[in-house]
């Protein structure tokens, strides 16, 4: 794990010189005194590995903060924001426009969509959401649209301490705060109360992803044959 570290550490120097590309992975194992095969042992999938590993960082260090701030006093609105401000805070603005550029191409955009998808997840569940319902993916979507037009918005703020993506990062979240206001009121509704009670009552079925199958490929437990020593 030392070793993904300070390889990460070294790729981050090179990637405002060369993007997340292989030129950065084998830059960087060359900081590292290892070869290319050692480096690409621990990142199998070369630079794509690299940036994902980046952006997980970045999320770890937004829970961090977010664990460690006093919230308490805040409305929920504004823990939300925070979130954002936290995750954006903690990165590098040219490691993400390299970043941006990099998982728009075609065979990368998938897992762009997760580690977007993924980041949106950590902030509420780090504020205590626990939404098993369809709840769970409209949150998510939400706060994805609006997390993607803060970081565009950002990626070209020039103003004192990000000052004007702040004030875009409010406006942005009272849109959607307003939304969820009327989905409130929505719900109580004779209208809404006969749809969901017909056609609507499918999406009851719609639960949240469960735990990892440990039968999925990739993992391996040892069988136990019962012989004792």
């Amino acid at each position: 794990m030392i070793e993904k570290e300070k390889m990460l550490e070294a790729a981050i120097a090179n990637v405002p010189f060369d993007g997340w590309s292989d030129a950065t992975l084998i830059a960087a194992a060359q900081d590292c005194d290892l070869t290319e095969d050692e480096a690409r042992a621990m990142f199998p999938r070369g630079a794509l590995d690299l940036a994902l590993a980046y952006h997980r960082k970045g999320d770890e260090d937004m829970v961090a903060r977010l664990n460690a701030a006093d919230l308490k006093g805040m409305r929920f609105r504004d823990r939300i924001a925070a979130g954002v401000r936290y995750r954006l805070e903690v990165a590098d603005k040219e490691l993400v426009r390299k970043g941006m550029a990099f998982f728009a191409l075609p065979q990368n955009a998938g897992d762009g969509a997760a580690a977007l998808w993924a980041t949106c997840g950590l902030i509420w569940e780090t504020l205590g959401d626990n939404s098993t319902d369809l709840n769970w993916y409209t949150k998510r979507a939400t706060l994805s649209a609006v997390y993607s037009s803060v970081v565009l918005f950002w990626l070209g703020d020039e103003s004192e301490g990000n000052e004007a993506t702040w004030a875009f990062l409010d406006r942005r979240i009272d849109d959607v705060m307003k939304i969820e206001k009327i989905k409130g009121q929505a719900r109580d509704t004779a209208l809404y109360k006969a749809f969901m009670s017909g056609p609507g009552k499918i999406l009851d079925s719609i639960k949240a992803p469960g735990a990892p199958n440990p039968n999925y490929p990739g993992r391996w437990e040892p069988k136990d044959t019962g012989n004792k020593e």
